[in-house]
């Protein structure tokens, strides 16, 4: 790859440094764009009647908002170096014309948005279009990230990195190239048969996603409901989810068993290894189908409705249709992930409100750049398993840079949520945090390139999207 040191005024010098400028400059727009919402949300901007500095009012508002609207100000002064020093290093150094224009626009709009904001402080908001100066540091931003990956690409990329069918996994395994599948070898033992059987059966219902896909649905609950959320709707929407996931991952062990066995990662899975006979998974996951239809009936319709669209979606449509067939997979695929937002706000309200549906976008715009990071790391597996994933298709350099893409638009979206919704400080400073992490990661992503960094993002993906719902049930339930 080429990270060698390339031609860019002092103290840059080198493109690896250019790209942390350009990174810490995308981070700074964002936290910035967090603080100008909670600066909104709160009234703080009426704290300060002056521009630049900020005289407060001879009625003046409490502290915090003084303290928010003042932070919002030398934020912006702040931010606006780092834009004016990324625009500067990117004309008078080596990068492609697309991101040195790119750069320039971004500045050149930084520069109207503080104008935006001096008339808006200094006449009020009244003055101009509403909602301009908010819209002005959304193009910014997009701007910077679009620049981010560009030059990421070109910084570490190469060519062409698509990979070639591999060979079945027998003869993977045989060559040393995979490790062979570590299936457990049935016991003698009654008792120890039965607990090995009630394991798989457990195993085939994906536990793993549960937990983050209830906490999307407690979410949903806490902006519908906020403190007057009661613990028997609780135990009620999620009880169905459970049930609802269980019987989508039996469906989807159940279509899969084929292509599992040729994939080490899902080789041992138990229709794979044939522990569990096909008619008894189908039997399983119809059962868990009508429990969960059962349970979110007790709530309303919609939340049945819900719960079942849920379940065709991924049994179906996913793991039929898109899974095998196109390399948008996993993006049309989050549609699956982002239902439970819509399922816990309906079991409140039996209806879908603007709240639920952008806190689903956020998780429909996270699912690729967390799913691709899981396709790096598993690329060969999932070629050799004929699944045509983006670093499959068109190679690694293209899924890190669409990997870039999607953060900053599920950054986006977490603005959009923030300002839709009632949610304060405590969201506004998990998602300026955790969101600089997960981009930081995918950059490291770009420079290193092994397994390692791609697990690294993966996890950090994770931590923001938990961050992320646990402080939109605090502050929903709590604040």
């Amino acid at each position: 790859m080429a990270t060698e040191s390339s031609s860019f005024p002092r103290p840059i010098d080198t493109r690896q440094r250019f790209s942390a400028l350009l990174a810490a400059t995308a981070l700074g727009v964002y936290l910035l764009l967090i603080i100008g919402a909670t600066t909104s949300l709160t009234n703080a901007a009426s704290a300060c009647s002056t521009w630049p500095t900020c005289h407060a009012p001879a009625d003046p508002l409490n502290q915090t908002e003084l303290a928010i609207a003042w932070g919002h100000r030398l934020a912006a002064v702040v931010v606006g170096a780092l834009v004016a020093a990324t625009a500067v290093a990117a004309v008078f150094g080596d990068v492609s014309r697309r991101v040195r224009w790119t750069l320039v626009v971004a500045a050149a709009l930084y520069i109207v948005q503080v104008g935006v904001g001096a008339l808006t402080a200094t006449v009020g908001p009244a003055a101009i279009v509403p909602g301009l100066h908010l819209t002005l540091g959304l193009v910014i931003f997009t701007a910077i990230v679009l620049a981010l990956a560009w030059d990421l690409e070109l910084a570490t990329g190469e060519a062409d990195d698509t990979i070639e069918t591999p060979e079945p996994l027998e003869q993977a395994v045989a060559s040393g190239e995979a490790s062979a599948p570590d299936v457990r070898p049935l016991p003698d033992g009654r008792l120890a048969r039965a607990r090995l059987t009630a394991f798989a059966y457990f195993k085939m219902m994906k536990p793993r996603l549960m937990w983050l896909l209830c906490l999307v649905a407690a979410a949903g609950m806490a902006l519908a409901a906020g403190p007057n959320l009661t613990i028997s709707l609780i135990v009620a929407t999620l009880g169905g989810g459970v049930l609802a996931i269980g019987a989508s991952g039996t469906f989807n062990h159940v279509l899969e068993r084929d292509v599992d066995q040729r994939m080490s990662r899902t080789a041992d899975r138990p229709l794979a290894t044939e522990l569990i006979p096909v008619r008894n998974a189908m039997a399983f996951g119809l059962l868990l189908t009508a429990a969960s239809l059962g349970v979110f009936l007790t709530i309303n319709p919609l939340a049945a409705a819900l719960g079942l669209a849920a379940i065709i979606f991924y049994s179906v449509v996913y793991t039929l249709v898109l899974k095998p067939n196109t390399v948008q997979n996993t993006v049309i695929g989050g549609a699956a992930g982002a239902l439970p937002a819509l399922i816990g706000w309906a079991a409140v309200t039996n209806e879908i409100g603007w709240p639920a549906l952008a806190l689903a976008g956020v998780i429909f715009l996270w699912t690729p750049a967390h799913f691709y990071n899981l396709a790096l790391a598993y690329k060969d597996d999932y070629a050799r398993g004929g699944f045509p994933m983006m670093p499959v298709v068109r190679g690694e350099t293209e899924t890190r840079k669409h990997i870039v893409y999607y953060i900053g638009a599920t950054l986006v979206s977490t603005i959009a949520l923030a300002w839709i919704t009632d949610l304060g400080v405590i969201y506004a400073a998990t998602v300026a945090v955790f969101g600089g992490i997960f981009l930081w990661a995918a950059i490291r992503l770009h420079f290193e390139q092994t397994e390692a960094a791609a697990f690294r993002s993966f996890h950090a993906s994770n931590a923001f999207l938990g961050a992320v719902l646990v402080a939109v049930l605090v502050d929903a339930l709590v604040i």
